[in-house]
């Protein structure tokens, strides 16, 4: 089989025994590459990396060059490196002729992403001299999605009726691989007002606009249609998420569908457990009484939207 790692990529120590020295930006096929360090570290082992982030990649070029020859550099780089690559299969087999899959750029959340995918968690992390530096610990088997998209409309896994995980159409407000970061934003940065977490590196400038008017939720409807959400219901959530609630909360969950337009809107809860505290009392309201409570949510829901100007975050 093919091996992706060099072994003077490496430095070895007593304990753990792997610091990588190379970019992963250079790296041929990342997910690949780790996936075989995962391999080759024991249960808890450590490995140290760094990458150049995009960010970083754009303050380099731009003032490398003169004005505006800097923003014209900037921007084939980006085409060539980012968006090239991802058009289709036979995009990608012509950039890795020419170029080996190397120099890509990379966001902050993607690194860290890829990293957790591959089975580490992230232990630190820092942002240095126009590296993302990062420790990360060996915790189980890569798990990445092998179908991961970079696409604007993409899917993602949700708790569903009776459990059943089923794929929500969302807009694209973060980078790639974002879902994998979410127990370390929990970790660091804790949850902000409304249920979402603090200092959220992971969404986009486009994205924060999208979430504040519910563009990221337009594709949504196509699960509405599909007859996986129905209208008025709580929000559908992450397996992550969806075990931060109570055990009671949970099996309410699980005996209807979530919906499209969720009691967020009607009550208008700031904490986490105001939100679950609105979504069991909707939940008990809709037990006993099914078409009335969903009158009486979607009426409540559309007042606040457009007369109070309650937006999403």
């Amino acid at each position: 089989m093919e091996t992706l790692i060099d072994e003077r990529q490496y430095i070895k120590l007593e304990q753990p025994p792997v610091v990588v020295l190379e970019k992963l930006n250079i790296q041929r096929r990342i997910n690949k590459f780790l996936e075989e360090t995962n391999g080759r570290l024991p249960e808890g082992g450590i490995l140290v990396g760094n990458a150049e982030t995009g960010k970083a990649v754009r303050r380099r070029i731009l003032k490398k060059f003169a004005v505006p020859f800097n923003f014209i550099v900037y921007y084939m780089y980006l085409v060539i490196h980012r968006f090239f690559p991802k058009i289709n299969k036979l995009s990608a087999k012509i950039y890795s002729f020419f170029n080996g899959h190397k120099y890509r750029i990379l966001s902050k959340a993607e690194i860290l992403g890829r990293v957790c995918s591959c089975g580490f968690s992230i232990v630190e992390y820092e942002e240095k001299d126009g590296l993302l530096n990062f420790v990360a610990r060996k915790t189980g088997k890569p798990n990445f999605n092998r179908r991961s998209s970079y696409w604007p409309i993409f899917t993602m896994e949700r708790v569903g009726k009776f459990g059943k995980p089923i794929r929500v159409y969302k807009l694209r407000t973060m980078h790639p691989y974002s879902e994998y970061l979410q127990q370390l934003l929990m970790q660091r940065n804790g949850l902000d007002k409304g249920g979402k977490f603090k200092e959220d590196f992971r969404v986009t400038s486009w994205g924060k606009i999208a979430r504040k008017y519910w563009i990221d939720e337009l594709p949504m409807v196509i699960n509405l249609f599909k007859g996986d959400l129905k209208l008025i219901g709580v929000r559908p959530l992450s397996f992550h998420y969806y075990n931060l609630y109570s055990k009671e909360l949970q099996m309410l969950r699980l005996m209807t569908k979530p919906g499209l337009i969720p009691p967020f809107y009607a009550d208008m809860p700031e904490t986490l457990a105001e939100i679950m505290d609105s979504e069991k009392k909707y939940l008990q309201e809709y037990y006993k009484k099914p078409l009335a409570t969903d009158i009486k949510y979607f009426c409540k829901s559309i007042y606040n939207i457009v007369v109070k100007k309650a937006r999403s975050k």
